[in-house]
């Protein structure tokens, strides 16, 4: 296994100064005399208490020393602190009153806030946001294109001087489009005033919608996309959690996950690979991957039924206490599926079955780096089978794919980030507009108060959990430039190498034992 540890040794290579103002010296004694002699009447004592306010104007202005005042001595302040203005948090409370829970919307946060500028580098991910634009490049995005959107989407959105208004098409399953809002709502209190005046088209369904090769791309957003489709991805509503599954809003539920983390060192975790969710989504043939006494996949895979759970109170699907295994199989449903950043975040090697579709993030991931890939044809179990055996065999190298995982989504997926790329991808998605956005006559203004202030029980905590409460005192990270052609073929032929690479020592394990 020697070509096996030189691989990965590649890829993760990849006060002095107030002295003068100290007792006070027989001068400054000696003016504060006469004054007492020479007013002693009443109007002596206005006049006294006149040039001591006068006096400590000017001493406060920076006009005269402190010192010369009485005998008390007051230490100088350092010139830079008396030039620097004061920061004032500014914050934006959740407005409900009593029998007006659908007030209208304040406007007080969608002004811009003075900030300084960031000092901090988005994640390298961000340069996907560029080629999910790359089809409305040359020609730019016009009114027609987003008009032609409209066939397959759950709402419009507008940002037009600091507001946000939305005119809905159709409503999406469950609360994703009320979430999804939710979190665009946030961003503008994030930012205020900093995002320019767009329109756009969202599209809340699994699914890419396909298009004839004939046809240009609709300008439309969604949660992923695949080659075929070159949709514009953008995060999904769990982020800000997810009301009829009691997922919790990312914030929340990823600092319990990685408290849970810490409950079982990865080395004492059940030496299996691990999955519980819904089969019948598309996921069917993973089942075939159960472990029997008869044909043993190193697998331990739970049917998750969300109307008991449910029922039950959700107590089996509490996600930071599904960190017991030191593998964990991440698999498409239907499209992709959002518990992708649950899985990769947990610090066991994440098996991914290689994946159709994209979101915004695991792009920029590597394999054997980040993940051990498993073919997604009928060759899985076996796939998975060798990757159990192959993780048990060299357990440092499976840890060290773990925390690297974990690590990523730790440092590179919390919401700051995430707040960020949202900023990014419509900054960059309004330069390429040519037309002026306007609000549609169906559209209504959209703000925290209009969506909270009339939701009860989770829906409103979650939102509650998540509102912005205060703009943030910097700009979002800096995008890092484009790919250039040649550096992104590189790194896309390198993730296929690695993907090849297991292929290859999985063939070579069989045929050995073949020879057995």
């Amino acid at each position: 296994m020697k070509m096996e540890n030189d691989i990965f040794h590649k890829i993760f290579w990849w006060s002095s100064s107030d002295s003068d103002s100290g007792s006070g010296s027989g001068t400054h004694r000696k003016c504060c005399r006469p004054i007492e002699k020479i007013v002693p009447t009443t109007t002596g004592v206005l006049l006294i208490f006149l040039f001591l306010f006068v006096a400590g104007m000017c001493f406060s202005s920076g006009w005269i020393d402190s010192s010369i005042l009485s005998g008390i001595s007051y230490p100088k302040q350092n010139q830079e602190t008396t030039s620097k203005t004061p920061t004032i948090t500014q914050e934006f409370p959740l407005r409900c009153t009593i029998g007006n829970e659908t007030q209208t919307c304040p406007r007080d946060y969608s002004t811009t806030n003075i900030v300084r500028l960031s000092n901090l580098t988005c994640p390298s991910y961000f340069k996907w946001i560029y080629e999910d634009l790359k089809s409305w490049r040359e020609t730019g995005i016009t009114k027609e294109m987003v008009e032609k959107a409209n066939k397959t989407a759950n709402f419009r959105l507008v940002i037009l001087n600091g507001k946000v208004y939305v005119e809905k098409y159709r409503s999406s399953f469950q609360t994703r489009d009320k979430f999804t809002l939710w979190g665009i709502l946030q961003l503008v209190r994030l930012y205020p005033g900093r995002l320019p005046d767009l329109e756009l088209m969202f599209n809340c369904d699994d699914n890419p919608v396909g298009r004839s090769p004939n046809e240009g791309p609709p300008a439309l957003f969604r949660y992923c996309a695949d080659q075929w489709s070159k949709e514009i991805v953008f995060p999904d509503w769990s982020f800000w959690g997810w009301v009829e599954t009691n997922i919790k809003p990312w914030n929340q539920l990823l600092d319990e996950i990685v408290e849970g983390n810490k409950r079982i060192k990865w080395k004492d975790r059940v030496p299996f690979a691990y999955w519980r969710g819904n089969p019948n989504v598309g996921r069917k043939d993973l089942m075939a991957c159960r472990g029997s006494s008869e044909n043993e996949w190193n697998t331990h895979l739970y049917v998750q039924d969300w109307r008991k759970e449910s029922r039950g109170g959700f107590r089996q699907s509490n996600l930071a206490q599904q960190c017991t295994h030191r593998y964990k199989i991440y698999i498409e449903g239907w499209a992709w599926s959002v518990s992708e950043k649950y899985i990769l975040a947990c610090d066991s090697m994440t098996l991914f079955v290689m994946p159709r579709y994209y979101d915004f993030f695991t792009r920029g991931m590597v394999p054997l780096q980040h993940y051990w890939p498993i073919t997604r044809d009928n060759k899985k179990c076996a796939s998975l089978k060798f990757a159990v055996e192959w993780g048990n065999n060299h357990t440092d190298l499976a840890q060290k794919i773990g925390d690297t995982s974990s690590n990523f989504i730790r440092d590179e997926l919390k919401m700051d980030y995430v707040y960020d790329y949202m900023f990014h991808v419509l900054n960059e998605y309004s330069k390429l507009l040519r037309f002026k956005p306007t609000v549609p006559p169906g559209a209504v203004e959209l703000c925290s108060e209009t969506m909270a202030c009339s939701a009860n029980g989770i829906m409103r905590k979650f939102m509650e959990d998540t509102m912005v409460k205060s703009p943030s005192d910097s700009s979002p990270c800096n995008i890092p430039p484009p790919y250039d052609p040649s550096t992104l073929e590189e790194f896309i032929e390198k993730k296929s190498n690695l993907t090849r690479q297991v292929q290859m020592w999985q063939h070579e394990s069989q045929n050995i034992n073949k020879t057995q």
